[in-house]
């Protein structure tokens, strides 16, 4: 089905779109367990969160009787055992992200506070369940999975401590404040280990029977750093804190607590083995929380999204009833019906809006299925490696080696590799490793900043507290989400170490020409822009990692922040574009197979098309900027100079070229820069700057800015669509 926009076309949006495009565009029309625990969580997040915010329990910081019950409507909706394996007490076997990037999308549509508190359990149980011995898995994930029929026992609740107290909170998640040292070690017996742990902003702790805290040796029996369960009952103080004085995500539990306890060695994630009379932790708490964190970061960054797309309906019926009521115009004028979208700028804005919030739900939702592809293979992967003896030295030079075949792979000269486990591993690997970080950084970075444009779109009314859709609690709460799990810094260092990985530059590279492709059969989707946009960066990059600033310098190392992260931005962007791109190539195919979405999809597709190619159009002019400031802004701008004046013509020489040449004076005087025989020259700061060598770049440039060529009329048709999209008569959450 073609998706070129012609002026000619008469379909529009219909209606806001509802689960069956949904699906359809995320992936998971074929996953009833997905759509049936959609449906559950839904009923929790419009149901008790909805009525708990309304009536203004967000008003406290403590944890009252009130938000406990959330833990209840967890418990059967089915929400709590998601994250365990059936024979564990769960539901869903096999890999679980994408299933939680639901929860968390339908949770924080209403209030990201009861995703968080929701989401949190499992992220105390991640470290178990991505590094724990198989005993640890079994023993926590059933005792955390919710009573079945016949059992007559409360869950247990975890928390994750990582995170030391003021005024050293977040420095550094490579150095603990948290300390680990031997209590008791007798021969025959297991060590037992004194553990001491203080806790900030640690949420689910007002509740919580046991944490998952990460500590650093403090004694020379045992090696390095670890992480280690702690239970409530365990000998010693297990103080959960006063409450944290949030500003936001109140219907979390979040508090500062104190640990002193002593636990078993067997509580060490992942176990230990004792060489030389040494403890040694088989992971430490560095290789624990990458995993973790490269995982749940992307459901932190879909939560930002949710309240993207959360505010759209309502900012649509604030707009169009704003002067209903008044002596103005009654039903069937144009200022009854449409309200402030009579207005050009306001449906412009919120198109802003919507594009950005399918964007980043389009990026997450990519990234958190692109985990559930890579989960089995990354177990399949150790486990060869194990088998194969590779270790230290050996498996490095496996790891370089794979890369090469990767690389082999990709250009088609190893054909033979489709298939095969390392080199599939790596591959996706490579892209986890970019677009968990991207995922993160972008979504809540520009969302957060976005979703201050839903909330002015509601003008006053925007700042309160019974704000409809709770816009103001929503705009507020991104904030924080922006600064869960490490904040921006974090991602862009990351970004710029992983996004030069020769192995997702050259799928990136085969990204590009996809566009060209999608470009070149739906050019009204804005792809093009983005393949240019896409060549652009790539050729910076490349640039950069060679060049030198004015002062000899490299510009390309980890030192030089001011170059690497606004990069990393640019490249978010991107990928955000691309994935919402994507999702539009599959709605076009699928949706014709979906009798509910066939009939209303010529529409459909042409809104979507038009987002795409808005958002597309913001993405380029982002890396245009980005770009044309890192490979200009590093060098010197002549001055009125001999060295700068150099390339300048001198009057007299042009006098003496005007008798041979006529009116080449005049000609020169108005494109080049010229010194008179005064020394006089034109108004400005001095010769203007050369472009030797960058000519490729400027050629892109001018490419890029032509390629935007039609996305304000996209905006004008999707500005159209919102202005007659209809709406529900009331939202179904209360406010």
């Amino acid at each position: 089905m073609t998706m070129a926009a012609s002026p000619n076309r008469t379909e529009s949006l219909r209606a806001l779109p509802g689960d069956d495009v949904r699906q359809i565009l995320w992936r998971f029309a074929d996953r009833y367990d997905l759509q049936m625990l959609v449906q559950s969580a839904r009923a929790v997040a419009r149901g008790p969160v909805a009525r708990l915010v309304a009536q203004g329990a967000r008003n406290t910081h403590d944890w009252t009787p009130d938000k406990a019950q959330l833990l209840r409507a967890y418990d059967e909706s089915g929400i709590t055992a998601v994250f365990m394996e059936p024979s564990q007490g769960g539901f869903i076997e096999g890999p679980k992200n994408m299933a939680l990037a639901l929860i968390a999308y339908e949770l924080a549509w209403v209030d990201a506070g009861a995703a968080t508190g929701s989401l949190a359990g499992c992220l105390a149980l991640s470290p178990i369940h991505e590094k724990g011995t198989q005993e640890q898995q079994d023993y926590y994930m059933s005792r955390c999975a919710p009573a079945q029929p016949g059992e007559d026992r409360k869950p247990w609740r975890g928390a994750f401590c990582l995170t030391e107290p003021i005024p050293y909170v977040g420095v550094d998640t490579g150095l603990l404040g948290g300390k680990v040292r031997i209590a008791k070690w007798e021969d025959g017996q297991e060590p037992m280990l004194q553990v001491e742990k203080r806790g900030r902003f640690i949420t689910n702790m007002g509740f919580a029977n046991f944490v998952t805290a990460a500590v650093e040796s403090d004694d020379p029996r045992i090696k390095g750093t670890l992480m280690v369960i702690l239970e409530e009952t365990d000998p010693g103080t297990f103080d959960r804190g006063t409450p944290t004085r949030k500003l936001v995500h109140q219907l979390s539990s979040t508090c500062d607590p104190v640990f002193s306890l002593t636990v078993p060695a067997s509580r060490i994630i992942g176990g230990y083995e004792v060489k030389d009379g040494v403890i040694v932790p088989r992971f430490s708490h560095g290789e624990i929380i990458e995993a973790v964190f490269r995982r749940t970061r992307v459901t932190v960054g879909i939560m930002t999204s949710a309240k993207l797309l959360s505010a759209i309906e309502p900012v649509i019926r604030y707009g169009r009833g704003r002067f209903r009521g008044s002596s103005a115009g009654g039903p069937g004028t144009p200022r009854y019906e449409l309200g402030l979208q009579m207005k050009e700028d306001v449906v412009h804005r919120l198109v802003d809006v919507w594009a950005t919030g399918e964007a980043s739900a389009s990026l997450g939702f990519e990234a958190a299925r692109l985990f559930d592809q890579l989960d089995p293979l990354e177990r399949q992967r150790d486990r060869i490696y194990e088998e194969r003896g590779l270790k230290g030295m050996s498996l490095a030079r496996a790891r370089r080696q794979l890369t090469k075949d990767a690389l082999a792979f990709l250009n088609g000269s190893r054909p033979d590799l489709k298939g095969d486990v390392l080199v599939e591993t790596a591959l996706l690997d490579s892209l986890a490793n970019v677009l968990c970080p991207a995922c993160k950084l972008w979504n809540t970075g520009v969302g957060s900043r976005t979703m201050r444009e839903a909330v002015s779109l509601m003008g006053g009314y925007g700042i309160t507290e019974d704000c409809p859709g709770f816009l103001g609690h929503k705009w507020m709460d991104s904030q924080l989400e922006a600064t869960y799990e490490g904040p921006e810094s974090v991602q862009r260092r990351q970004l710029s170490l992983t996004m030069t990985d020769e192995l997702f530059l050259a799928q990136f590279k085969t990204w590009t020409r996809e566009m060209r492709h999608i470009a070149n059969d739906h050019p009204g989707t804005g792809a093009c822009a983005l393949a240019t946009a896409m060549q652009m960066w790539l050729w910076t990059l490349h640039h950069l990692q060679k060049a030198k600033d004015a002062e000899g310098n490299s510009l390309y190392h980890s030192a030089r922040q001011g170059v690497t992260f606004p990069l990393a931005d640019a490249l978010c962007w991107i990928l955000a574009s691309r994935s919402q791109i994507m999702d539009l190539m599959e709605l076009a195919q699928k949706g014709p197979e979906n009798p509910t979405v066939a009939e209303a999809l010529p529409g459909l597709l042409r809104f979507y098309t038009d987002l795409c190619h808005v958002q597309a159009a913001h993405a380029a002019g982002e890396v245009g900027r980005v770009c044309a400031e890192l490979v200009f802004g590093y060098n010197r701008h002549p001055a009125w100079d001999t060295e700068g004046c150099a390339s300048c013509y001198q009057s007299g020489d042009l006098d003496v070229m005007e008798t041979l040449i006529p009116g080449i004076a005049s000609a020169a005087r108005g494109y080049a820069d010229v010194v008179e025989e005064s020394g006089a020259h034109a108004d400005k700061a001095g010769p203007c700057a050369r472009f030797d060598g960058l000519e490729h770049f400027t050629h892109l440039r001018v490419r890029m800015d032509g390629c935007l060529t039609g996305s304000r009329l996209a905006k004008d048709r999707a500005a159209e669509a919102v202005s007659k999209v209809m709406i529900p008569e009331a939202l179904d959450y209360p406010v």
